[in-house]
C-alpha cells in the first residue's frame, strides 16, 4: 500500500528553494545597489562582507518565504472553492490526484537554481512551473468533471486570480502615487 503522505514535505522544500534562489539574487543586486549609492562602505563599518550577505539573505529569504506561502494558501483556497462549486466528486479522489502535482513545483524550484543570477530567468522558471502545474491539475481534474464543470472551474479560477492581482496592483499604484504626491517638489 502506498503512503499518501509520502510527499507531504515537498511544498515546504519547494517554497524554501524558491525563497533561497530569489533571496540570493536579491542579495547580489542589493550589494551592487548599496555600492552605487555609497551605503555599502558605511555598512561595512559595522559588519563584515560575509555577515552583511548572510543577514540580507536571511531577511530576503524570509520575506520571499512569506510571500510564496501566502500565494500557496490563496491558490489552494481559490482552487478548493472552485472545486466546491463545480466538482461532482464527493469522495475527494480528485483532491488526492492533484497532490502529485507538487513534484512539478519541486522540480521547478530545483531548476531555479540555474537562473540564480538573473531575475528574468527566475521569474520565467516560476511562471512556467506555475503554468505546467495548472495544466497538469486541469488534466487530472478532467477525469472527475464534466465539460461545463471544467469550463466553470477554469473561468472561476482565472476570474478570481484576475480580480485579486488587479486589486493588489491597483493598491500598490495608489500607495506609490500617494507617496510621490506627498514628497516636496524640488
Amino acid at each position: 500500500m502506498r503512503n499518501p503522505y509520502l510527499f507531504g514535505y515537498l511544498p515546504f522544500l519547494t517554497i524554501t528553494l524558491f525563497s533561497l534562489t530569489f533571496g540570493v539574487y536579491l542579495v547580489g543586486a542589493s550589494i551592487v545597489f548599496f555600492g552605487q549609492i555609497g551605503l555599502y562602505a558605511g555598512m561595512r563599518e559595522f559588519l563584515t562582507d560575509t555577515q552583511l550577505r548572510l543577514f540580507l539573505l536571511v531577511i530576503y529569504s524570509l520575506a520571499f518565504f512569506m510571500i510564496f506561502s501566502a500565494l500557496k494558501l490563496i491558490a489552494e483556497t481559490i482552487h478548493e472553492t472552485a472545486m466546491l462549486f463545480f466538482s461532482v466528486d464527493a469522495a475527494g479522489e480528485s483532491y488526492s490526484e492533484a497532490k502529485s502535482g507538487n513534484l512539478i513545483y519541486f522540480f521547478g524550484a530545483l531548476a531555479s537554481v540555474v537562473g540564480i543570477q538573473s531575475v528574468k530567468v527566475l521569474l520565467v522558471i516560476f511562471l512556467l512551473t506555475t503554468f505546467v502545474y495548472f495544466v497538469f491539475t486541469m488534466f487530472k481534474m478532467s477525469k472527475f468533471m464534466t465539460l461545463p464543470s471544467m469550463v466553470g472551474l477554469l473561468f472561476f479560477e482565472i476570474l478570481v486570480w484576475g480580480i485579486f492581482l488587479s486589486s493588489v496592483i491597483y493598491i500598490v499604484l495608489k500607495l506609490y502615487n500617494g507617496v510621490l504626491a506627498s514628497l516636496p517638489v524640488v
